[in-house]
């Protein structure tokens, strides 16, 4: 399927990507074992599948308890969620890292433009304590490609990071800080600091920190610590190889080989209209050597102009790092 990790990254329209979409879920229903195994328990006649909607999503939790890979090869690297004492943690394994490599990649330049041109910060300290992080990963290649002597990471040490943000600021110099919830919460309510030259990304998640807040109410903390107009978010997770940015009003967007689609709360199997809150369904085109059709278990709703929203999650969900956010 080298074919398709190439036509994926450069896919312009939907007719382009609805082609290659059908393509990869016929090769995933016939070489991944566990996905063939719950289509067909889902009865479902694959010769019937005409539109994306017919396509049947695997619950994001099957990454907890199989083993989820498209025509086995070595396993370059497996990246696991971060979880909670006592919960079972997602595995996603990596047949061939350029991929993922090549999807956060051209995402960031979409969104951001050339990684060379930033100095990037991260307080991330829930996931800079484990070496199995695919957005501690991404966080760090970047980091490589700017080859910034002022990047790094930052654990709980909020002096050194309010140096660190006060000079560059100083000088001038493009800052992208990716933060987790909870941390960047910690941060901007012991420090206050004017930014022109510097973007926040949130990754989402209290990890069971803090008593988890709405993100409207966590940016606008931000906001008033920071004075900035807008704080950036980042919508990814351990079970796919492409994130979403959202830029302004939380409103999400993808790049063109990834599609969200939202279903009914009540029945997973069909659609809710635009505007309309929902389950969060997602193809991930990069997920070509695991699944690219993954149910979550976050509520979102999807705008006409295909961004989208998320508002939650599911009552029954775990506690994960991405996103955790109570409507």
């Amino acid at each position: 399927m080298n074919f398709c990790t190439k036509e994926m990254f450069n896919i312009t329209n939907n007719t382009e990507f609805e082609k290659l979409c059908f393509n990869i879920f016929n090769y995933q229903y016939k070489f991944n074992v566990v996905y063939k195994n719950y289509v067909n328990n889902l009865k479902v006649d694959i010769s019937k599948v005409a539109e994306i909607k017919d396509i049947p999503f695997i619950p994001i939790d099957f990454y907890k308890t199989h083993k989820i890979i498209t025509n086995a090869t070595t396993i370059e690297t497996t990246f696991r969620s971060s979880g909670t004492t006592g919960t079972n943690i997602s595995e996603h394994h990596i047949l061939d890292l350029s991929i993922y490599e090549k999807s956060f990649l051209k995402t960031f330049n979409q969104f951001y433009g050339n990684p060379e041109n930033f100095t990037f910060l991260a307080l991330l300290p829930s996931y800079s304590e484990r070496n199995d992080s695919s957005l501690i990963y991404m966080v760090q290649k970047f980091m490589e490609i700017s080859k910034k002597k002022d990047a790094g990471f930052f654990l709980y040490n909020f002096d050194e990071l309010y140096k660190k943000i006060y000079e560059l600021e100083k000088r001038n110099d493009k800052t992208i800080l990716f933060g987790v919830s909870f941390a960047l919460l910690d941060f901007f309510e012991k420090y206050q600091i004017k930014l022109k030259n510097t973007i926040i990304i949130e990754t989402g998640g209290m990890k069971g920190r803090k008593k988890e807040i709405v993100r409207e109410e966590l940016h606008s903390k931000i906001k008033r610590a920071t004075n900035l107009e807008a704080i950036h978010s980042e919508y990814g997770m351990t079970e796919l190889l492409s994130q979403a940015y959202a830029k302004k009003q939380n409103r999400y967007q993808t790049p063109p080989w990834m599609k969200v689609l939202i279903r009914d709360v009540n029945d997973p199997f069909t659609y809710v209209k635009h505007g309309a809150t929902g389950g969060v369904n997602i193809i991930d085109l990069a997920n070509i050597n695991s699944c690219s059709f993954v149910e979550t278990k976050d509520l979102g709703k999807l705008h006409y102009d295909n961004s989208f929203e998320v508002l939650g999650r599911f009552d029954n969900s775990d506690i994960r790092g991405c996103n955790l956010m109570v409507i």
